[in-house]
């Protein structure tokens, strides 16, 4: 067979109850250039069997399937066997709109300095989210574009997974690692670790399925800890790799996680930077903080900014604009 021009790859294991439905989103998407690679990772229902049954009426669907490995071994696998030109990544328990793959090729053949393009995301079923997974919604919603995707690129991820499409050769490229923390967070923070860019169709082309079995729900390397020292790695090697020191704005919760990550990565919080009037003046953990109009005033250093919510978060980068602060020079939202 020739090669395809898009190439889907949907690792499963046990999603027998919404397989069917993913996999006939992909069958009726607006561009038919397409093969389908699932890769089974041994699971214990009928997954198998739904996929060999598209596969028996649509030869663009392929099943490999393999004993339980693992995500990252199941993605690997299915990589190497992908044989388009792009890479689509979508997941057994999703569902996409008709027109994805078109409009996310469309994207890339027009922006050649892209390697990949994300999308935004409706989440499902509406009634069970959590007022979290919606505030991370809405961000999703706000990333528009490869300067918004690299601005963002430490207070979550910022390309959901299963919108993921990218250019198969930057796919095998860096391929897919197994080092604790989520494997789909690591590829594209080493794409951009590397000066590669990663855009977004900023349209919603998944549907999202939240529920207790997702894998970012039960995965140890999903959890909010191993999240942080993520960030804390890629933090200490790109934006704090010219000193052991920075200043630390924001001692909340999610402040004092990225401290400890930091200093698991040799990096040292040499003042906090807070707003709090109660706390400027004090010492913290043998830390001074400082208001932010005191930074001009200490030593110049690296400065991440650990302060949740959009709201929040974009009432920092006003005063640290109004400081003189250059985002992604002199600070970074880490939160």
């Amino acid at each position: 067979m020739d090669a395809p021009l898009v190439s889907v790859l949907v690792p499963v294991r046990d999603a027998a109850p919404t397989l069917a439905a993913a996999l006939e989103t992909v069958r009726r998407q607006t561009e038919r250039d397409w093969e389908c690679v699932v890769v089974d990772d041994g699971s214990r229902d009928d997954s198998a069997a739904i996929a060999r049954g598209f596969a028996a009426r649509d030869a663009r669907f392929r099943v490999l399937e393999a004993p339980p490995r693992g995500i990252v071994a199941a993605l690997n696998l299915g990589l190497e066997a992908c044989r388009g030109a792009f890479v689509a990544r979508h997941d057994g328990d999703d569902l996409m709109r008709r027109d994805r793959l078109a409009l996310q090729r469309a994207a890339l053949e027009r922006d050649p300095s892209l390697d990949a393009v994300g999308a935004h995301v409706r989440m499902f079923p509406r009634d069970d989210l959590t007022g979290g997974l919606r505030a991370y919604e809405r961000w999703l919603a706000t990333i528009d574009g490869p300067a918004a995707v690299r601005r963002e690129r430490f207070v979550e991820s910022p390309i959901v997974h299963p919108t993921l499409f990218a250019r198969r050769e930057a796919m095998q490229a860096f391929g897919y690692r197994d080092l604790g923390w989520p494997e789909d967070y690591d590829l594209v923070l080493r794409w951009l670790a590397a000066g590669r860019e990663v855009g977004v169709v900023a349209r919603r082309l998944v549907s999202w399925r939240d529920g207790p079995s997702r894998l970012s729900r039960t995965s140890a390397a999903c959890q909010q800890d191993r999240i942080v020292a993520c960030k804390a790695r890629f933090l200490a090697d790109d934006f704090l790799a010219g000193g052991d020191a920075y200043a630390l704005w924001g001692y909340g919760d999610t402040g004092k996680q990225m401290r400890r990550a930091l200093a698991a990565c040799g990096k040292r919080a040499a003042y906090l930077v807070d707003v709090h009037p109660r706390r400027i003046g004090q010492r913290i953990d043998g830390a001074d903080v400082v208001a932010p109009e005191a930074i001009a005033r200490r030593e110049r250093l690296p400065v991440v900014a650990c302060v949740a919510g959009l709201g929040p978060r974009a009432d920092l980068r006003a005063r640290a604009a109004a400081e003189g602060l250059v985002e992604g020079r002199d600070f970074v939202c880490a939160a």
